[in-house]
């Protein structure tokens, strides 16, 4: 009985029976499962780096926007250009003037004249000048109507240049700015109010007679005039 114990211990099939140090072959090791494990391990793998590369561009942080502007505006007297006791434009000013090239650009005029450098202080709209226009009626539509009915109509096949550049008028409009802000000699910038008074000045330009047309006259532009040394900036 003994003897017939141990032989069964000795055998082959009693040992696999009872050895645990050998591991069971589980069916996930076959080579069939491991290669979808690896396939499926790579599409895992390349559908993060597919979140990963779209998610990106919305987690970088926008780069600071670098911008120059230029403080001076056209001028028909070199000097002043490189001079350094010319004052300075408002940037209120400077956007209206940027305004009123776009409006000439929108009725297809080859010129900025007066009345689309009027258009463009209405347009920038928070100067005391633009303030004084809209609270005497004088607005953007009367104001496009009046340079319409006076100028006509440009060709629709025709296209005006990026910067038009200025009439006689407009260009003595600015100068006259310069100069009255340096007669004055106080320190600030060139504010739109000398924009719109010196389009004032140009009694024969399109301007005038678009702001006389619509109720402008000496008197309002003498209580501009008088508002100027108290404003700074505008």
């Amino acid at each position: 009985m003994a003897a017939r114990t141990l032989s069964l211990l000795h055998s082959p099939a009693a040992s696999s029976q009872f050895d645990c140090r050998k591991p069971k072959q589980s069916s996930l090791s076959s080579p069939t499962n491991l290669k979808l494990d690896v396939l499926v391990n790579s599409l895992l793998s390349n559908q993060l780096s597919l979140r990963s590369s779209r998610l990106r561009p919305l987690l970088r942080r926008p780069r600071a926007a670098v911008a120059t502007v230029s403080f001076c505006l056209p001028t028909a007297k070199p000097d002043r250009a490189s001079s350094e006791k010319t004052p300075k434009w408002s940037s209120r000013a400077i956007k209206s003037f940027a305004m009123g090239e776009l409006e000439a650009r929108k009725l297809k005029y080859p010129n900025t004249g007066t009345e689309a450098l009027l258009m463009g202080i209405l347009v920038e709209g928070t100067s005391q000048a633009a303030k004084l226009l809209w609270a005497n009626g004088i607005t953007l539509f009367k104001v496009r109507e009046e340079t319409v009915k006076l100028l006509g109509k440009s060709d629709m096949f025709v296209f005006s240049p990026e910067h038009p550049p200025l009439t006689d008028s407009a260009q003595r409009a600015l100068d006259w700015a310069v100069d009255e802000k340096l007669k004055s000699g106080e320190s600030g910038e060139i504010t739109t109010t000398h924009l719109l008074l010196g389009i004032w000045s140009e009694e024969e330009s399109a301007g005038h007679k678009i702001m006389a047309a619509l109720g402008f006259d000496d008197k309002k532009a003498k209580e501009l005039a008088k508002s100027v040394s108290s404003k700074i900036g505008m």
